[in-house]
């Protein structure tokens, strides 16, 4: 019996595999099994290839999984375009598509022999029984419950509930097509049984989400009431859910003609008393840049999620990636300090996007959520929120005193000055792009601007230590060390727990924070540290060189980055982990030679 299994699914636009990969998920959650999915597409507007990836499992899950245990292929061509993101090892059973007349012996997969390699004719199954070939996807659902166990009679639950609609008809065809996949497994056995072993999770009350769902639900949560934006992807679904929701609290949402316009609603909105957000990717960020620094400059509160994708300029829109952090942490003409929050998954984007909110509100600045792709779109299961955890923290309002003889841009000890909206008694003021002195009024004094970037910047110093803002796994001593953010956390959260298995004296610190670097923190977590990595989905190793510009590092902490699209294995950092102990026992041979 296994406790975990990843599947990974790949054809042509149409055949339904994304469906089935949700369908498949929606049954082993229903079933108990902790889950989580990830989609992958071609970035053509229509057709092209998509693909899925299906991890289950019986306990929580940090990632999406390395070698897939089952590969399905309805095609050689769109399967393969996928490389990396779906890769077949010499333990992976695959299943394909008999129509596409490839032997067994003769799969396009080089360099890899795999454990078991399974034609099956699906298109023609599924025409016999649900009379179109459309039912591929269900048929292929009943191959896997067939093999592997998962989804009997949960899969038929959910098709009961999602076709309820379209009459009795087309649900007695797809049960027909589930089960002619469930007669052909039993009637071809695997060589070797893999099956999950029975779940021992709680088959009810749990959540089944993707990020920017949770990130906007967290956003309404914050007591946000206005949403401006402009479709990209992978960003767009948080508009959408806006669209659908906020009016039911009091909110609104624009879509706007442009990401300028965008977030120029917000920052209207926000200067109003309203809390305030919009969404994008990365070219929509490069847009929002100048008027990211008048929400700086006027001390307004905002908050920007960036849902990272493949760069630069249209890049690749439908993957994953995380080098938009020097955009989002140097993006800005004149000295500006914009606080960055990145959350490592689907559970923890509510926590973040609150936070996000709280500081922006507190600080009276800009904050950005650095997401991606792959935290934004897959869904996991997870249990429900506990909301009364959570803190939520207004602006600093003027008081009538403040009022009285209201100076906006106060110089205070804190930086943060009592802030008015339209209405007021006395609270008038010029909220403009220009620099000002404390009521406001422009000026060109170098004296006043300087005292003005002192106190726009001195304001963040708190942050520094929000030591709850970063979390530490493994022995606070240890010589080997990780650090990781946003969605590759995860996967270095689970090659700890490896590498302490197989002995390796290693820790892990994850940064919810991102930027400003708080110096204390790192100085601390590396005080033990002789060899180490910065793992990150960026081929400049944007996180690495960051650290490096405000921290001393270990002179063995290396950069362990790649491009977007190229999926992290926690496999792959253990046997570097392996590497870096080796260079570390070496290092410290001639020390323990007597001396003479």
């Amino acid at each position: 019996m296994r406790k975990d299994l990843v599947f990974g699914m790949a054809g042509s636009g149409g055949d339904g595999i994304v469906s089935a990969g949700e369908s498949l998920l929606n049954a082993a959650a229903a079933e108990g099994y902790h889950g989580m999915m990830t989609k992958s597409f071609g970035s053509q507007i229509r057709g092209g290839e998509s693909s899925c990836r299906v991890r289950i499992s019986t306990e929580h899950l940090l990632n999406p999984g390395g070698d897939l245990d089952v590969a399905v292929a309805l095609n050689w061509e769109d399967f393969l375009k996928f490389g990396a993101e779906l890769p077949v090892s010499g333990s992976t059973v695959v299943i394909y598509e008999a129509a596409t007349k490839v032997e067994p012996e003769n799969i396009p997969l080089l360099g890899v022999t795999p454990l078991q390699v399974i034609a099956v004719p699906i298109s023609e199954m599924a025409k016999a029984t649900a009379g179109t070939e459309r039912a591929k996807n269900t048929v292929v659902l009943g191959l896997i419950a067939g093999w592997f166990g998962i989804g009997r009679e949960a899969v038929l639950a959910g098709f009961r509930k999602k076709l309820a609609k379209k009459g009795e008809d087309v649900l007695a065809a797809n049960e027909r097509a589930f089960n002619e996949g469930i007669k052909f497994a039993e009637e071809h056995p695997l060589k070797a049984p893999m099956t999950i072993a029975l779940s021992k999770g709680a088959v009810s009350g749990k959540l089944m989400t993707d990020g920017n769902d949770m990130c906007a639900a967290a956003a309404i949560f914050a007591g946000c009431q206005f949403f401006s934006g402009y479709p990209i992807t992978p960003s767009t679904e948080i508009m959408q859910f806006f669209g659908e929701h906020v009016w039911k609290y009091g909110g609104a949402m624009l879509q706007a003609e442009d990401e300028i316009a965008g977030i120029g609603a917000a920052i209207g909105a926000s200067f109003a008393g309203k809390k305030a957000m919009t969404a994008t990717s990365g070219p929509g960020l490069s847009l929002k840049t100048e008027m990211m620094g008048l929400a700086s400059i006027a001390e307004l509160p905002l908050v920007i999620v960036d849902v990272q994708r493949g760069g630069p300029s249209t890049g690749m829109p439908t993957k994953p990636e995380q080098s938009d952090l020097f955009a989002a942490a140097f993006s800005a003409h004149g000295d500006v300090v914009r606080p960055i929050l990145a959350p490592t998954c689907v559970a923890d984007t509510f926590r973040i996007t609150v936070e996000a909110f709280n500081l922006a509100e507190e600080f009276q600045t800009p904050v950005i959520i650095l997401s991606d792709q792959e935290i934004s779109q897959r869904k996991e299961t997870l249990d429900p929120i506990d909301t009364s955890q959570f803190k939520i923290v207004n602006r600093l309002r003027a008081s009538a005193t403040d009022l009285q003889d209201y100076n906006r841009f106060k110089i205070t000890e804190s930086g943060i000055s009592p802030i008015s909206i339209p209405g007021m008694l006395g609270g008038t003021y010029l909220a403009s792009g220009i620099e000002h002195n404390e009521d406001g009024s422009p000026t060109a004094s170098g004296d006043v601007h300087q005292r003005m970037n002192e106190k726009r910047i001195r304001k963040f110093e708190p942050l520094h230590n929000r030591r709850d803002l970063f979390s530490i796994e493994g022995n606070p001593t240890a010589p080997l060390a990780l650090v990781a953010w946003g969605s590759i956390a995860g996967v270095c959260s689970e090659a700890v727990s490896i590498a302490r298995e197989e002995g390796l004296n290693v820790k892990l610190l994850v940064p919810y924070l991102v930027y400003p670097i708080a110096e204390g923190v790192y100085r601390e977590f590396f005080a033990s540290v002789q060899r180490g990595l910065v793992v990150e989905q960026s081929h400049l190793g944007q996180f690495y060189r960051l650290l490096r510009m405000y921290v001393d590092l270990p002179k063995g902490v290396e950069s362990m980055a790649r491009s977007g699209a190229n999926p992290f294995r926690p496999s792959e950092i253990v046997v570097v982990l392996h590497r870096l102990l080796a260079e570390l026992q070496h290092s410290q041979a001639g020390k323990l030679q007597p001396q003479e």
